[in-house]
C-alpha cells in the first residue's frame, strides 16, 4: 500500500510537473508570440514613421524645388524687365536725340534765313542810300548845271546887252 501511495504520489508530482512544464511552456510561448506581436508592431509602426518622414521629406524636397524655380523665374522676369526698362529708356534718349538735333536743325535754319533776311534788308537799305545818294548828286549836278546854264545864259545876255 506504501508501494501504491509513494507511486501515487509519485504520479501526481510528476502530473504535476508535467503540468507545470506544459503550463511554462504555454507561457513561455505565449510570451512569446507576444513579443514576437509586440515586434511587428513596432516593426510596421517603424516602418510607417520612416515611411511618413521620407514622404515629409520627399514633399520638403519638392516646395524646395518649387520655390528655387518660382525665385528663378521671378528673377528671370526682373531680369527682362529690367532689359525692357533700359531699352525703352535707349529709344526715349535716341528719340529725344534724334527730335533735339532736328530742333536744333530746324533753328538753325531760321536763324540762317533771319541772318539772309537781315543781310538782304541791309542790302536794300544800302542800295536805297545808295541811290539816295546817286539821286542826291544827280540832283546836286543837275542844279549845279542848271546854275551854271542860268549863270551862263545869263552872262550871254549880259554880254549881250553890253
Amino acid at each position: 500500500r506504501m508501494k501504491l501511495e509513494q507511486i501515487e504520489e509519485d504520479r501526481a508530482w510528476m502530473e504535476e510537473r508535467n503540468l507545470g512544464s506544459v503550463a511554462a511552456r504555454e507561457y513561455a510561448r505565449q510570451e512569446a508570440e507576444k513579443r514576437r506581436q509586440s515586434m511587428a508592431f513596432r516593426n510596421m509602426e517603424a516602418h510607417r514613421i520612416r515611411d511618413e518622414e521620407e514622404q515629409r521629406r520627399a514633399e520638403e524636397m519638392h516646395n524646395q524645388s518649387q520655390s528655387i524655380q518660382l525665385k528663378l523665374a521671378g528673377e528671370q522676369d526682373a531680369d527682362e524687365y529690367r532689359r525692357q526698362m533700359a531699352e525703352e529708356r535707349r529709344r526715349s534718349l535716341a528719340f529725344r536725340n534724334a527730335e533735339g538735333s532736328r530742333i536744333r536743325e530746324e533753328e538753325e535754319q531760321r536763324r540762317v534765313e533771319a541772318l539772309r533776311a537781315e543781310h538782304e534788308s541791309i542790302e536794300l537799305k544800302l542800295a536805297g542810300e545808295s541811290d539816295a545818294d546817286a539821286y542826291r548828286r544827280a540832283m546836286a549836278e543837275e542844279r549845279r548845271q542848271s546854275f551854271a546854264f542860268r549863270n551862263a545864259e545869263g552872262r550871254r545876255i549880259r554880254e549881250e546887252e553890253e
